[in-house]
């Protein structure tokens, strides 16, 4: 009875690293489909990587079947997801014609992944929970992700995927180890009730992006990036306003 109970405790819950797992291979996926020069599909399966990292979390929290193991396999799940495969991905797509400095930048997008990854981890159970220190690592890769495959689906000019490529990496990787503050979107109570017009603003939300998905996820992706500094713009000129009345 006792050695069944140990074996038990040993194992790992299936259904939350069943969903981490898919997650893995869809970064993994993303890397081989760009190595392979088909940066669409490489594009689509960082965005499918996203779907399965936001539900193993979630279906672990409804099925109570939260592990340390989940958490640090969920965490390495997403250094592949979306911390290498962006950046090969859009290496690949762009940056390899530029050389050492190609990499380089692809190299510091990888990098800050990590950092941001590490952080994340370190600050679980002391942050604010309505707030990520730093773009999320996911989001880096959707805004990544996006303009790899908005470019590949309009067929632009090199060089202007080039030009975008290069800075927007950069600035992704950047944010990610910064101290900007991001909403979390983690008190949003899903079970409670909303007003209609909410509703029907989500529905008008998955009509434009089912119109045109690499063009919305894009935008949607960017929007979220920016809005750390100015959410950090804003907060400093109100502490300013605030000590300037104080005087």
């Amino acid at each position: 009875m006792v050695s069944s109970e140990k074996q038990q405790k040993r194992g790992i819950y299936l259904l939350p690293n069943l969903f981490t797992t898919a997650g893995l291979f869809a970064g993994f996926y993303a890397i081989v489909a760009a190595i392979r020069g088909d940066f669409e599909s490489a594009a689509i399966a960082v965005f499918v990587a996203m779907i399965m990292d936001g539900l193993d979390g979630r279906i672990a929290r409804m099925t109570n079947t939260q592990s340390a193991f989940g958490a640090e396999y969920d965490s390495l799940s997403d250094m592949v997801a979306f911390g290498l495969a962006p950046a090969l991905v859009v290496f690949l797509w762009a940056l390899l014609g530029l050389g050492k400095f190609g990499w380089m930048i692809a190299f510091i997008y990888a990098a800050c992944g990590a950092l941001r990854l590490a952080r994340f981890n370190t600050q679980i159970g002391t942050a604010d929970k309505r707030y990520f220190q730093g773009l999320p690592s996911p989001a880096a890769a959707g805004t990544i992700a996006g303009w790899v495959w908005l470019g590949t689906s309009r067929g632009w000019d090199p060089a202007i995927l080039i030009n975008i490529a290069v800075p927007l990496t950069f600035f992704c990787a950047i944010l990610m180890v910064s101290s900007m503050r991001y909403y979390s979107f983690k008190d949003l109570d899903l079970k409670s009730r909303v007003p209609f017009v909410k509703m029907l603003a989500l529905v008008l939300i998955f009509a434009l992006i089912a119109n045109d998905p690499p063009l919305m996820l894009f935008l949607i992706f960017v929007t979220y990036a920016i809005s750390g500094p100015v959410f950090t713009l804003f907060k400093l000129r109100q502490h300013r306003s605030e000590r300037a009345h104080t005087k």
